[in-house]
């Protein structure tokens, strides 16, 4: 019979990658990456630009989208640059670049980012522990607006909580797990009164989503899961990784072909307030 498994136990399986989270730029976090062929951001990004398109056609104005566990602002310069991982790999990964001090790959990225095509008109704002990486994003302007802080731990702040309130779209690729109902039971209250926006998360199979759409059902949402779609998130980073996250699965009663294969899978859910699902998911989740 499947288990009850807490997401601290759920972790333990994942490799810990946290040594490489706290550098002032994103190009140690990203060298890492490449090596585990990380791809999910590219995978969401039709499902969060239909998203948004859909949003903005609703309220006639530019989307405000919140990225839960925002890194360095990877989604936002994909949405925002039209871009691919293999670009953003390409130049976080360069040797050129490997002599330049966090300050001088801030400023470059700075002028390489604001020299691209904008691809729409969304603001984007990023919510995440590490106060390097929201740095780096604001300071390069992938990141419109950041807040740095732990909401698991910590409570929302007054500023933090000004900034949360235009937001229209919540979005994430990959931080359920480590961020659970408690930081979203603290985000929902401030949101501007009568507008709660949409939340689009992709969430690692091996992770119960269930307490998180409890919690959103207490505000009046609805959660639907994309059936019969499952997207990459990256490689297993080692037999061993592999090993215990196939364990953690089996505990829950979970199928894990897709991970016998050598990847972590994500499922995609969508939380819209009641009176908003009316518009079929498979419309709004195109990939």
């Amino acid at each position: 019979m499947p288990t009850t498994t807490t997401n601290k136990e759920i972790n333990s399986a994942k490799a810990d990658m946290s040594h490489i989270y706290g550098h002032p730029d994103p190009r140690n976090y990203f060298r890492e990456l490449q090596k585990v062929d990380y791809r999910i951001p590219e995978l969401a990004k039709p499902v969060f630009t239909t998203l948004i398109q859909h949003l903005e056609e609703r309220k006639n104005a530019p989307v405000h989208a919140l990225d839960v566990g925002c890194s360095y602002g990877v989604n936002a310069a994909l949405l925002k640059h039209d871009l691919k991982m293999d670009d953003l790999y390409a130049r976080w990964t360069d040797p050129a670049l490997d002599a330049a001090t966090p300050e001088q790959m801030t400023d470059a990225d700075r002028r390489f980012f604001s020299a691209l095509p904008v691809a729409n008109s969304a603001a984007i704002y990023g919510l995440d522990p590490s106060s390097p990486a929201i740095s780096y994003g604001e300071n390069t302007g992938l990141l419109d607006r950041g807040m740095a802080v732990n909401l698991e731990e910590d409570e929302l702040s007054d500023v933090a909580a000004d900034t949360l309130a235009p937001v229209d779209l919540v979005m994430s690729t990959g931080c359920v797990g480590y961020v659970t109902e408690i930081s979203f039971a603290k985000m929902i209250p401030a949101f501007a009164e009568g507008r709660l926006p949409w939340m689009a998360n992709f969430v690692l199979r091996m992770f119960p989503f269930d307490p998180i759409v409890n919690e959103l059902g207490k505000h009046g949402y609805v959660t639907e899961k994309l059936e019969g779609e499952q997207f990459i998130q990256r490689a297993f980073a080692s037999a061993e990784e592999q090993e215990g996250v196939l364990d953690k699965l089996k505990a829950q009663g979970l199928d894990s072909s897709g991970e016998s294969e050598g990847n972590l899978i994500a499922e995609f859910y969508l939380s819209r307030p009641a009176q908003d699902a009316t518009v079929p998911l498979r419309e709004l989740a195109t990939t």
